[in-house]
């Protein structure tokens, strides 16, 4: 289904309930929004990142899709419910975990959610928050750092635990994904570096992450995935990329085999 084919974005707030609903098709999504920013991203799902959407939609039914950075669990939930995928989340951030697990319990998908992030090591550490709210992203793990990896002045951090892809899947804890979603504020080149063994497995068809080619970091990432056989098309990104504001240049990387 392409993305132009949509419903209308959402269709009732409840606010007896605090649940939105989205339609795509004749699925009905549902999600908690126990405040203005959740609420926002259910209004701006099909629009805010067309090209996530869009990747979701080409992934067949039943895949194993992974989810680094979850957050509230939108794009989760969309894999789990649209596409009928087996759903593996992590997200570090207490109040967003929270509500990841009681996302995916309303929409009924039960492969599994860890409050944890995804790195390329295993540690407890911190993670810093930019902000104490439900729904909230640019958090760090480990480092008080912005997305850009500069010092931020975040006053309040959460303690935390990292571990790796790798780990995950070694220890029968995960099944090897078809799909991976990394968005992680600026640690992606972490979460590729602890996937070293994974990548190698063909059953891995298809990556999407969240690039800033400002960072040298983040430019490893496409040469290390192109060494390991993933390619990805420059017009994709191009069209991807924020044209302006903070993250102008930032955008969704599609990988495939």
């Amino acid at each position: 289904m392409d993305v132009t084919e949509f419903k209308a974005a959402v269709e009732g707030y409840e606010q007896s309930n605090l649940i939105a609903t989205y339609q795509v098709g004749q699925q009905v999504l549902r999600y908690h929004t126990p405040n203005t920013v959740c609420f926002q991203r259910v209004q701006t799902l099909a629009s805010k990142e067309p090209d996530t959407i869009a990747w979701l939609n080409g992934m067949p039914e039943g895949t194993v899709y992974l989810d680094v950075g979850a957050n509230v669990g939108m794009y989760a939930v969309y894999a789990g419910v649209a596409r009928q995928a087996r759903v593996y989340a992590f997200e570090p951030e207490a109040q967003n975990y929270a509500l990841l697990c009681r996302n995916l319990a309303l929409n009924e998908l039960t492969a599994g959610a860890w409050c944890a992030a995804l790195s390329d090591e295993v540690k407890f550490d911190r993670i810093y928050l930019s902000t104490v709210q439900a729904g909230g992203s640019c958090h760090s793990f480990g480092e008080n750092v912005d997305p850009y990896l500069k010092p931020s002045g975040a006053r309040f951090a959460q303690g935390s635990y990292a571990t790796t892809i790798d780990a995950m899947i070694a220890g029968g804890v995960m099944d090897v994904p078809g799909y991976i979603k990394i968005d992680v504020d600026g640690f992606e080149h972490k979460v590729i570096k602890g996937a070293a063994a994974t990548l190698q497995n063909p059953a891995v068809c298809s990556l999407l992450i969240e690039i800033n080619p400002h960072l040298a970091e983040h430019r490893w990432i496409v040469d290390h995935l192109a060494q390991v056989g993933f390619a990805h098309d420059p017009e994709q990104f191009a069209g991807a990329a924020r044209k302006d504001g903070y993250f102008k240049g930032v955008g969704e990387y599609v990988f495939r085999r």
